[in-house]
């Protein structure tokens, strides 16, 4: 009788799984305490989710056998109250079969030990509403008849109760009327007159004999008047003009119908909150505004033009910064021909503390050059992840004297790698991990205490640098025991790869042991690629990343960004090219120390007079 091979599957035996790795044995785990209580919490995690993954399947596979053999009806037989007949007597004790209380035994089971505080949570309830809120009293008064006492007496007013109530009304839409007022000097009117008595009238002149003068006893008929052509609005008049007129403020867009505030609204609502035009479009038209999404996005595409300067100052000051955090995410680009896409990339290059700005940069490709070009001007450290396209920027500069750019490699890209490993080679893979729990346990700890750059400087020197040696060792001697092209495999080579990279963080106390600042960056991209999709064309990936970076910076610099822009569009076509850094984030935010409420932005006189108020 010939016997089967146990890795192919018969008609006995449908699935064979792999053999599982050997345990290791007491001589080949780590002897150091932190490590190992690392390892035991790592294995209760993955234990944890192990049972929460089996009890999913479990759920499943009883869902799916009574789909296909339970009874189709969801009766409620009564007999069952009395499985839970403890809980609605308020008992303690357990139920039998015939509904009697059990006997207990008399002994006492031993104290439980006392669980470990729990975390703090926010608290539930009604809170108190902000003070910055506006607010608009409603008197409830009795009427003449019910202060009517029983008596015969009229009952008096002798104190109020006050109870607060918060709601909501819909978006306030309103209309600019520019009244643009002329003005005429009489005198230079009548000078004109006398002049030019006979003479033609030349094109685009009137004659206006009634506005001029009144005639006087001694002239019965005024001269008829020769005015001087009407000023352009926003212009300065000649000298000797009869007629000037007052200068209109230049607009965010030059003859458009949206005002500063609407735009920001628009700007918000997409780049902010992940709005896409087509559903702002809806919203508008149930409020009676009709506005084509094609037009508000002519609209993005001008406000992204206007702010280009200012983004401009912005992409010079990250250059400046000692450290950068970045990353790419990828999105979809429509081609010309109908239906098709390509895939295009949003970067973002996240300034240090000097420089707090987050700037989006858009390229059609994930070529080198794009960061290439942006980062030309920059020398400093780069935090960034494994991705070739950056290994250029870190080779010696051509120029002479000029320093090339520092690598910094994410740990947390590391760290997920052997825990993706964890099902191939679960002793390992703890292993590790046991390694980074602990080096993020400094870390959270220095954050916590409070720590300056020269007290997290000293921490990683004296405590992470010897966790990290250790591990590099570990690392080492596993990966000639461990299967090649395996995942194991693959942590352990990456770890040794970009080792250099990764303890950089611990030569300078401002540097990040990982580049999740970036990462968590990107997913505002990803969420918005979810409800807008793709974006149109290149000059359409553009502005979005014009208008992400400032809606981004907003975020990061806790700015309203709605009263942020709303200011900005208002100001920016009046400022020259000197002024502009004024109105940058940090600063605008620095000129006013309190951040403008619902109730104190800067809306217009005729806003609080719309429909929208009561």
């Amino acid at each position: 009788m010939s016997h089967t091979d146990a890795t192919q599957p018969t008609a006995a035996q449908p699935f064979v799984t792999k053999p599982l790795p050997p345990l290791p044995s007491a001589d080949q785990l780590p002897n150091d305490v932190a490590i190992l209580k690392g390892m035991i919490v790592e294995l209760l995690l993955t234990l944890r989710q192990r049972d929460r993954d089996l009890a999913d399947r479990q759920q499943r596979i009883h869902l799916l056998l009574r789909r296909l053999f339970g009874p189709r009806a969801e009766r409620f037989h009564p007999n069952q109250q009395l499985l839970f007949a403890e809980l609605l007597a308020g008992q303690e004790q357990p139920v039998n079969d015939e509904s009697m209380p059990v006997e207990q035994d008399e002994a006492e089971p031993p104290p439980s030990p006392e669980p470990p505080p729990k975390k703090r949570c926010r608290p539930h309830g009604r809170r108190r509403l902000p003070e910055d809120l506006p607010r608009r009293p409603l008197h409830h008064e009795l009427t003449e008849a019910e202060r009517l006492c029983v008596c015969g007496q009229r009952r008096i007013d002798i104190g109020t109760e006050i109870s607060e109530q918060l709601d909501w009304q819909p978006a306030c839409y309103f209309v600019w009327q520019h009244w643009i007022h002329k003005y005429l000097c009489p005198s230079c009117t009548r000078k004109a007159a006398a002049e030019t008595t006979s003479d033609p009238l030349p094109a685009g002149i009137t004659m206006d004999t009634e506005a001029v003068s009144t005639p006087g006893p001694e002239q019965e008929t005024p001269a008829p008047a020769t005015l001087s052509p009407p000023v352009r609005p926003g212009t300065a008049a000649a000298v000797g003009s009869a007629i000037i007129a007052a200068a209109k403020p230049p607009m965010p867009i030059d003859k458009g119908l949206p005002g500063p505030g609407l735009l920001a609204h628009i700007i918000v609502s997409k780049y902010f909150d992940h709005l896409p035009l087509y559903r702002q479009e809806k919203i508008f038209e149930r409020q009676g505004v009709v506005l084509a999404r094609s037009t508000t996005c002519d609209w993005m595409a001008a406000c992204a033009q206007l702010l280009r300067p200012l983004y401009q100052q912005m992409v010079t000051s990250v250059l400046q910064s000692r450290w950068l955090h970045t990353d790419d995410t990828p999105v979809k680009n429509l081609k010309p021909e109908p239906g098709g896409t390509a895939t295009a990339r949003f970067w973002i290059y996240y300034g240090d503390r000097q420089h707090p700005y987050n700037v989006f940069d858009f390229t059609l490709n994930r070529k080198r050059d794009g960061p290439q070009a942006f980062l030309a001007g920059f020398h400093g450290y780069l935090h960034a992840d494994a991705f070739s396209g950056y290994d250029a920027l870190y080779l010696p500069s051509a120029v002479a004297g000029t320093p090339p750019i520092i690598e910094v490699a994410c740990n947390a890209h590391a760290r997920r790698k052997f825990y993706d490993a964890r099902m191939s080679d679960a002793p390992r893979a703890h292993y590790a991990l046991g390694y980074y729990r602990q080096l993020y346990e400094l870390e959270r700890g220095a954050t916590a205490n409070g720590f300056d750059d020269t007290q997290r400087l000293l921490m990683r020197r004296e405590l992470s640098v010897v966790i990290l040696e250790q591990f590099h060792a570990w690392l080492e001697q596993e990966r000639s025991a461990v299967v090649p092209k395996s995942p194991m495999a693959e942590a352990l080579g990456y770890a040794l790869n970009n080792w250099s990279a990764l303890v950089r963080y611990t030569e300078a106390g401002f540097l990040a042991i990982d580049n999740n600042v970036a990462e968590r960056e990107m997913k505002r991209i990803a969420i918005g690629r979810k409800n807008w999709l793709f974006v149109g064309s290149a000059n359409g990936g553009r502005t979005a990343a014009v208008l992400f970076s400032f809606t981004s910076t907003c975020h990061r610099l806790g700015v309203e960004p709605w009263a942020y822009l709303q200011d900005v569009l208002t100001r920016l076509p009046r400022t020259p090219t000197e002024s502009l850094a004024d109105l940058l984030p940090d600063r605008w935010q620095a000129a006013r120390p309190k951040v403008p409420s619902s109730s104190e932005t800067s809306v217009p006189p005729a806003a609080s007079q719309g429909p929208c108020q009561p």
